[in-house]
């Protein structure tokens, strides 16, 4: 299953597919006993869209044939064990995709021309990803971070190894010469090629960016490095040989500091707005603020969910499962926002209470 969502991915899902495109969401589960209906719950979706390719007098025999198989593909990659709070599937002629969210989703089958990717675009921003870096003297390994989280990412030709002979950075570090080790010029040279590499990266999905080495080899990226030098380093040694839960223990502090001050920083921009009157609260306002691409900085709280109607000018609540109801308006918001280059952030629950969940500060 699918966890992150670069740029690039998410380009390549949106691109326009041969009819149909099929996206199917559900709700799951990451404990008993609510995640003991999740298997059943996810076949009868699945079915429920093989049902609407049956009825679809658009969909030929071949292509409906083709995206059933697909579904299967798909529905037999899926490992409820590791659920996290949202599926998606998705399926077209030729192809396939699972997509796990740790954001809950609304329960739907869409066919469509196009993927649906508000919600994966939503748990994504909720998520606050970021990167670490883990270096020593001959390896450099790359972890997606996610908020209680680390696994190794084989991406942007990490991890890197620094092929030499006769060279035992385990042993240098035993007797103690490591600090001279990281002064010695082909170190330097592998570092500032683990430095290029994650520029290169971060370029193409910019997120935080943690380094995690010896005291020795994070002053030297001070000397050398130009994005590492800039990040959060946290001074570590040996995992870039480590576990993913090792990765986790040492960087957490780090992620929940940044978090808090997070918060912190979007306290004041909100407060600082509504003196202003550059202020949206409450999820019609800022929608409304959201379509006319005014809002510069949206605030969500983490598991905001409301279900309304759009009646052509306000949104209006509404009850899941009704004519023309929209279950994942917040996800629509997060997205329609980013589209039009607005910093997301989602905060603690409770933290707009005063804004009813969600707010914005505006451009004009």
């Amino acid at each position: 299953m699918e966890h992150a969502l670069s740029p690039a991915t998410l380009s390549e899902l949106r691109r326009p597919r041969p009819y149909p495109a099929v996206s199917v969401l559900t709700p799951t589960h990451r404990r008993d006993p609510l995640n003991a209906q999740d298997r059943v719950r996810l076949r009868n979706v699945v079915a429920e869209a093989k049902k609407q390719l049956d009825s679809d007098p658009a969909v030929t025999r071949e292509r409906r044939s083709d995206v059933a198989e697909q579904l299967d593909r798909a529905l037999a990659e899926v490992d409820l064990a590791h659920a996290e709070d949202g599926l998606v599937i998705f399926a077209a002629p030729g192809e396939h995709q699972v997509w796990s969210l740790a954001r809950p989703v609304p329960e739907r089958v869409v066919l469509s021309d196009t993927f649906l990717t508000r919600n994966l675009v939503s748990a994504q921003a909720a998520e606050r990803p970021y990167w670490v870096l883990s270096v020593s003297a001959d390896r450099a390994t790359l972890w997606n971070g996610g908020p209680d989280r680390v696994t190794e990412e084989q991406v942007g030709g990490f991890p890197l190894t620094r092929p030499q002979e006769n060279f035992d950075a385990e042993r240098q570090e035993q007797i103690g010469d490591m600090p001279s080790t990281f002064r010695d010029e082909g170190t330097r040279h592998f570092l500032r090629d683990a430095d290029a590499a994650m520029n290169r990266l971060l370029r193409q999905a910019p997120r935080p960016l943690y380094v995690t080495g010896e005291q020795a080899a994070l002053s030297a990226l001070d000397d050398i490095g130009t994005v590492t030098r800039a990040a959060v380093h946290v001074p570590h040694g040996g995992l870039s040989h480590g576990t993913p839960d090792a990765v986790w223990q040492a960087v957490r502090p780090m992620v929940a500091a940044e978090a808090r001050r997070s918060v912190d920083t979007v306290n004041r921009a909100l407060e600082s707005a509504l003196g202003r009157k550059e202020f949206a609260a409450g999820v019609d306002e800022v929608w409304q603020s959201a379509r006319e691409g005014r809002v510069r900085l949206l605030a969500v709280e983490e598991n905001y969910r409301v279900t309304v109607r759009d009646d052509g000018d306000h949104l209006i609540p509404a009850v899941s499962g009704d004519l023309d109801a929209r279950e994942d308006i917040v996800d629509e918001i997060v997205e329609q926002c980013l589209e039009t280059g607005a910093d997301v952030r989602f905060v603690p629950d409770g933290t707009l209470s005063d804004a009813d969940g969600i707010a914005g500060v505006l451009r004009y």
